[in-house]
């Protein structure tokens, strides 16, 4: 499946690479650890789904985009796919999953406490939820798609309005990641130099999507044949879980449904 957005960022696109990589990361990593009725909301075009294929997994996946629905329901028949807008997630009974997987979604959210209220009510007693993030600390401009973007310290505490235990981590990356990060930062400002009103953070959102979408391609697609093209090596390998979550590019947390 191709999608040319970036913010859905595909494996098909050279220069999208470094980011589908870092997003795949926290598929890679909470894999092991799924059993039973796992939901995923926002699932997209199925980046990790193809990790979650065990006999011990019974696997469903929602998003409001219906032509990426029909697409993952014909490509892995075992699964259950649905359409659904979020927060809305009331043709789901309570205590129905067993893990929910949220990665880069939360931030898409406006009613945030709704959406975790609704998580916290389909998963069963001891479930977890595995949710991930962009770090608010290393956002390098305004995102028109975001809605808001969360620090360790807010998203714990909205966290743990609703779960009994909440356990962060940061996903770091090594010296090649930090190199495209920052090569990255440093491309946008050139760009934003220009922007002397400030108006990334004035306009609506809505009036920013187009020239956020041509630019940021334009940038990736510059950076990804820099260095020598090193950047195109960069896989989830290459990251890893900091116990300091504030160190991380983004956020990973498990939390915990309390048995009563």
């Amino acid at each position: 499946m191709k999608y040319f957005k970036t913010e859905i960022t595909s494996d098909h696109i050279v220069s999208d690479k470094p980011l589908h990589e870092r997003l795949l990361f926290p598929y890679v990593q909470i894999a092991p650890q799924l059993k039973g009725e796992v939901l995923e909301l926002g699932c997209g075009w199925g980046r990790g789904i193809a990790h979650f294929q065990s006999d011990g997994i019974r696997y469903t996946g929602v998003d409001k985009n219906k032509s990426l629905i029909d697409e993952l329901q014909t490509n892995y028949p075992a699964c259950r796919f649905q359409e659904v807008t979020l927060p809305d997630l009331s043709i789901f009974p309570n205590n129905s999953f067993d893990h929910i997987i949220a990665f880069q979604v939360i931030e898409h959210i406006e009613e945030d406490e709704l959406f975790l209220e609704e998580i916290h009510r389909i998963l069963k007693p001891g479930g977890k939820l595995h949710l991930s993030t962009i770090n608010r600390r290393f956002s390098i401009s305004r995102n028109p798609w975001h809605i808001r973007e969360y620090d360790s310290i807010g998203l714990t505490v909205l966290l743990k309005m609703f779960f009994c235990t909440v356990d962060m981590k940061g996903i770091e990356g090594n010296e090649l990641v930090w190199k495209y990060h920052f090569e990255n930062r440093k491309a946008v400002k050139q760009m934003m130099r220009f922007d002397f009103f400030g108006l990334q953070y004035k306009l609506p959102a809505m009036l920013l999507r187009i020239p956020y979408e041509l630019l940021n391609r334009l940038n990736r697609k510059k950076l990804i044949h820099s260095q020598q093209g090193k950047f195109r090596d960069i896989s989830w390998r290459h990251f890893h879980l900091n116990e300091n979550p504030d160190l991380g590019l983004d956020l990973l947390v498990i939390c915990t449904k309390a048995h009563s």
